[in-house]
C-alpha cells in the first residue's frame, strides 16, 4: 500500500501504517535469508529498470543532467545493494566467542537480530540513492520500513511512492508522502530505528522527536567540508577532482568540498587552474546552474551580496530561473556567512595559510566537526599526519568524496554532522540488534553455588570469580 496524502489526517494514517508494519515484523516474515536476497535484488532491478524515469523526475526537480543521475543514483544505489546481496549470508552469521572457566562447559556467541520497523527519512539532493541506500540496510538487516521521500524533491518523491511498492514487498516496505508534519507523526509512533539525511538544524528536530519514545536515531548530516592543498601537489589534478564534485548537482551535495585551505605560495597557481578548469567542465552548459528552490537560491545569493573576499570567477545569478553561475571568491572573511555556515551551492572559497599543519588544521578544528576532510599532497606521510588531527567523519587523501562510494567503509559524521554510520556491514549492523546468547548445560550443576553458603562455598566463590 502507498499513502500518497500529503498529511495522514490526524496522523491516523501514519500510526495505521506502522501498526501494520510491526504486525508484519511480529509474523517473521522478513527474518528470513531469502526475503532479504530478494528484496535487495528487486532494488537493484528498480534503478536499472526505471533509470530513465528517475533521470526525468530528477531533472525535474533538480536540473540534474543523465550523467550525473546515472552516477550520483543508479550506479550508487546499485552496488550498495549487489554489494550487501553478495555478503549478507556471511554477515548473517553467529559470531562465537569464548567463555570464562567459570562458565564453562558452554557457549556463547552474538547473532543479529532485525530491529523492527525503521523510518527512512529521505533528503531532496540526492533522493533516489539516499533514500534507496539506507533501504539497503534496513532489508539487508530483515527489518520492516517506512519510507518518508523528501517533499523538496515532488517528482521523485511521487515515483518512489510508485515504484517502490512494485519492486518490493509492500506488506513490509511503505511509503508516506508529505512534509515535515508527517515525519513528525512517524516518529510519534514509536518506531525502532530512525535513518535521516538532512541538515544538521533539522537532525536536531529528528532526535528531539525521537525522544519520547526513546528511538535511536542513525544521523546523516552535513557541515563544511574542509580540502587543504599542499604546494607539492599537482594543482591541475587537484582542480578537476574538486570541482568534479563542486559542481556536481549545482554544488548541493553534502560531502562536497565546502572550502579551500591552500598554502599560499601556491594560491594563486591554484585559482587560475580552478578557473580554467571550470570553463573546460562548463562548455556547451547554461552559464548558471539550478538551485532546488526560492529558499536556497535566495541564501546563496545573500552569501555572495555580504562576502568580503574577492569574486574572480563567476558571481551572476538568475532569480527567475534560481540559478547561480559557479562562483570561486578568494580570501573571504573567516566570519561572514559564507565561511560560517554550510554553502550547499556552486561557491567555493579559496583562502591561503601560511602552515597546513598550523593554520589550516587549526582553522578546522576551531570549528564543528565536518562530514569529511580531504589532503592533497605527495606526501602520504604528511597527509596521514593532517588527517590524523582533524576529527572529522571520514577522509580522503588526493581525491573528493570518493569514500561514500566504498561500501566496505562506514560511512557517517560525527558531533554536528551526524550521528552513527551505514553501507555496507556497517548498515546491516547499524538496522540489527546483536543479541548476546549464552548457552549452558543442566550438569554438572554445583550445589555449592546455591545458598546457604558455607565458609568453605565462599571461599570457593572467590577463587572461581
Amino acid at each position: 500500500m502507498t499513502i500518497t496524502a500529503r498529511r495522514p489526517e490526524s496522523g491516523q494514517d501514519a500510526a495505521a501504517v506502522v501498526r501494520d508494519l510491526r504486525m508484519v515484523h511480529n509474523s517473521g516474515h522478513t527474518r528470513n535469508l531469502q526475503w532479504r536476497l530478494v528484496q535487495l535484488e528487486n532494488i537493484t532491478r528498480l534503478v536499472d529498470n526505471e533509470e530513465a524515469a528517475i533521470a526525468e523526475a530528477l531533472e525535474a526537480d533538480l536540473g540534474r543532467n543523465a550523467v550525473e543521475c546515472w552516477l550520483g543514483e543508479i550506479a550508487s544505489t546499485k552496488g550498495e545493494a549487489e554489494y550487501a546481496r553478495k555478503n549478507l549470508r556471511r554477515w548473517m552469521r553467529r559470531k562465537r566467542t569464548g567463555l570464562p572457566l567459570t562458565l564453562r562447559p558452554g557457549n556463547a556467541w552474538i547473532q543479529y537480530e532485525p530491529l523492527g520497523v525503521v523510518l527512512i527519512v529521505g533528503p531532496w539532493n540526492y533522493p533516489v540513492y539516499l533514500t534507496l541506500g539506507p533501504l539497503v540496510a534496513a532489508v539487508a538487516a530483515g527489518n520492516c520500513a517506512v519510507i518518508k521521500p523528501s517533499e523538496h524533491a515532488p517528482r521523485t518523491s511521487a515515483l518512489l511512492a510508485e515504484l517502490i511498492p512494485t519492486y518490493l514487498d509492500s506488506s513490509a516496505v511503505r511509503v508516506v508522502e508529505g512534509d515535515a508534519s508527517v515525519t513528525q507523526e512517524l516518529l510519534g509512533t514509536g518506531v525502532d530505528h530512525v535513518l535521516f539525511t538532512g541538515g544538521t538544524e533539522v537532525g536536531r528536530h529528528i532526535m528531539a522527536g525521537a525522544a519520547p519514545t526513546l528511538t535511536p536515531v542513525t544521523l546523516e548530516l552535513g557541515g563544511k567540508s574542509p580540502a587543504l592543498v599542499a604546494s607539492d601537489a599537482d594543482l591541475g589534478v587537484v582542480a578537476r577532482r574538486l570541482l568534479w564534485v563542486k559542481l556536481m548537482n549545482s554544488g548541493q551535495t553534502c560531502i562536497a568540498p565546502d572550502y579551500v585551505l591552500v598554502q599560499r605560495e601556491v594560491r594563486d597557481a591554484l585559482v587560475e587552474k580552478l578557473k580554467a578548469v571550470t570553463q573546460e567542465f562548463r562548455v556547451g552548459q547554461r552559464p548558471a546552474m539550478r538551485i532546488v528552490n526560492d529558499r536556497q537560491f535566495r541564501r546563496l545569493a545573500g552569501y555572495l551580496e555580504a562576502t568580503e573576499g574577492e569574486i574572480v570567477l563567476g558571481g551572476g545569478i538568475d532569480e527567475s530561473a534560481l540559478s547561480i553561475e559557479p562562483t570561486i571568491v578568494v580570501e573571504p572573511s573567516l566570519d561572514e556567512p559564507l565561511m560560517q555556515e554550510e554553502i550547499f551551492g556552486p561557491i567555493l572559497p579559496i583562502i591561503g595559510v601560511d602552515s597546513l599543519e598550523d593554520d589550516a588544521v587549526h582553522l578546522v578544528n576551531s570549528r564543528s566537526k565536518p562530514l569529511a576532510v580531504y589532503v592533497f599532497t605527495k606526501s602520504n606521510r604528511r597527509a596521514r599526519a593532517l588527517i590524523d588531527r582533524m576529527p572529522a567523519g571520514g577522509a580522503v587523501i588526493n581525491h573528493v568524496a570518493m569514500h561514500c562510494m566504498v561500501p566496505n567503509l562506514p560511512f557517517g559524521g560525527v558531533g554536528a554532522s551526524g550521528m552513527g554510520a551505514y553501507h555496507g556491514r556497517w548498515g546491516f549492523e547499524a538496522m540489527s540488534h546483536r543479541k548476546s546468547v549464552l548457552s549452558q548445560s543442566l550438569w554438572p550443576d554445583l550445589k555449592f553455588m546455591y545458598p546457604p553458603y558455607s565458609d568453605r562455598a565462599l571461599k570457593l566463590f572467590r577463587r572461581m570469580f
